[in-house]
């Protein structure tokens, strides 16, 4: 998994064109979902096309979709059968994103978001480890789970683990402090999204700014920069070719032991 993702979700009909720029730009981790009312999915599967064609490769891609439970879809535009068993709604929607991204495997599947009922939950991971025993999937995880009690509870339950806990990073939920130590007990990547727009006073704190000027970068910069290098890795949604040159050059420089900790401490 590369240490900093693009993420798609709201692009709509500049879909394919800023994913086919994010990975001309040098990203090759991407996320998606099968879920039309927050993503084109197929536009994903156009872009990476074209990047292709040019010669990419795609055992260099890192590609990550999920499986949007039935609460979470537009009932006009459900991507599987909606009367069909929860499990095989897991089928139908990981047969739909294959179709539309053009792909053979997937890097990465997350549950969008844990159902209702715990054992909902069971069930449709169960057929989530189904599609990685075929080796159709080769990660499994879930994303917007902030109770520690239960991702605990179903990492306990099954028998393919989460490799991904995948939530928006933001003080409203204490950064996830005691899950993100959850998942660094257990071996599970953490990925934050939304790190930048929920932390407009995060982004402002002298520490980071004063970090920014001593390094002549950006604060978007130095708080990917820290996530990075204490195992998180950040989704990067932007729009903007600046932007993404700015979030993959994080890696040509590293913050300094003192710095770190100062950093990590306003998380």
């Amino acid at each position: 998994m590369p240490r900093i993702i693009y993420g798609t979700a709201w692009k709509e009909n500049r879909t394919a064109e800023l994913v086919e720029l994010a990975i001309s730009m040098g990203f090759r981790g991407i996320d998606t979902a099968c879920q039309p009312k927050h993503y084109d999915e197929p536009g994903v599967g156009e872009g990476l096309a074209r990047c292709l064609k040019r010669g990419v490769s795609r055992d260099s891609l890192y590609l990550q979709t999920k499986f949007t439970p039935l609460a979470g879809q537009d009932p006009a535009r459900v991507p599987y059968d909606p009367d069909a068993s929860l499990a095989q709604q897991v089928a139908q929607s990981c047969e739909v994103s294959l179709r539309n991204l053009g792909a053979e495997y997937l890097d990465g599947l997350l549950m969008h978001s844990p159902l209702q009922q715990p054992e909902a939950t069971l069930e449709a991971w169960r057929a989530m480890e189904d599609l990685f025993h075929s080796g159709t999937v080769r990660q499994l995880g879930l994303s917007n789970c902030y109770d520690l009690a239960r991702f605990k509870g179903l990492w306990e339950a099954v028998k393919v683990k989460p490799a991904v806990l995948q939530n928006r990073f933001y003080a409203d939920t204490g950064y996830d402090r005691a899950l993100r130590a959850y998942c660094v007990e257990n071996g599970v990547i953490y990925q934050s999204f939304w790190t930048l727009t929920a932390n407009p006073k995060l982004l402002a704190d002298s520490t980071v700014t004063g970090l920014a000027a001593r390094y002549g970068r950006t604060p978007a910069q130095i708080l990917f920069r820290c996530l990075t290098q204490i195992g998180i890795v950040p989704l990067s949604g932007t729009t903007r070719e600046s932007h993404m040159r700015e979030d993959l050059a994080i890696f040509e420089f590293e913050l300094k032991g003192d710095e770190l900790v100062a950093v990590t401490a306003l998380l």
